[in-house]
């Protein structure tokens, strides 16, 4: 039989026989890569908002408390954002001219609610409880990070699926006593000497011993994909 494509080629058609398999592989690290990145996932973004707020200021240097203005928090799984009037139970007297203010004492006036655009976005068929995760000892900083050192609010977290199970897993990486939850420089040892070492407890030991006491459900349980796909 006449041969169909001349010698020549033969180098060729081996650089493809090695090539697309490396092709195929970094077209797979590339697209993991963008899956994972701030660009894909919002991580560290920044949202434009109509008036700008900083969680640093008002949690870090007033020390007001979160539950404050997100008071559904404890007992609903929404966090609600602050009706206007929450802003100016302070803003009445404080900065009463400030121009950054001018939406707050307008929204304010006319009774309109401020749009807010919001910066933790999970997707729809995703849900997910504030007070079932408060209730358990999950503190705010587990998923919004360190908002009490944000000037302007940000995403701390990729909120990728990946992500809530790894803490679904080993939920006593985060575990803390209820009255710490808001607590955004607590540390598990704060809570005290461990009496079976003798020295103060860790992370682990005490996660352990509140996911017991708490009644932490197992890590077959709560990564079952009814428990976040309803």
């Amino acid at each position: 039989m006449a041969q169909i494509f001349p010698k020549a080629l033969n180098p060729i058609a081996k650089m493809l026989v090695l090539g697309l398999p490396l092709l195929a592989g970094g077209a797979g690290v590339t697209g993991a890569a963008f899956y994972r990145s701030g660009y894909a996932t919002g991580i560290y973004e920044v949202p434009p908002q109509p008036v700008a707020f900083s969680h640093a200021h008002h949690v870090g240097q007033l020390g007001i408390h979160c539950a404050y203005c997100h008071t559904s928090v404890e007992k609903s799984g929404f966090a609600n954002v602050p009706p206007t009037k929450t802003c100016m139970n302070c803003h009445q007297q404080v900065w009463r001219g400030a121009d950054m203010l001018g939406e707050v004492r307008e929204s304010y006036k006319t009774d309109k609610p401020i749009v807010w655009n919001r910066v933790n976005n999970l997707p729809h068929y995703a849900y997910f409880n504030h007070s079932i995760h408060l209730a358990k000892g999950v503190g705010c900083v587990s998923c919004h990070g360190q908002v009490n050192e944000q000037n302007l609010t940000m995403q701390s977290s990729t909120l990728l699926m990946e992500w809530c199970i790894a803490c679904h897993r080993a939920p006593e990486k985060h575990l803390r006593p209820q009255a710490e939850v808001f607590n955004m420089k607590w540390e598990a040892s704060q809570y005290g000497t461990n009496p079976d070492t003798g020295k103060p407890y860790t992370q682990r030991e005490l996660g352990l011993k509140l996911k017991k006491d708490y009644h932490v459900r197992d890590d077959v349980t709560l990564t079952n994909c009814s428990i976040c796909h309803r």
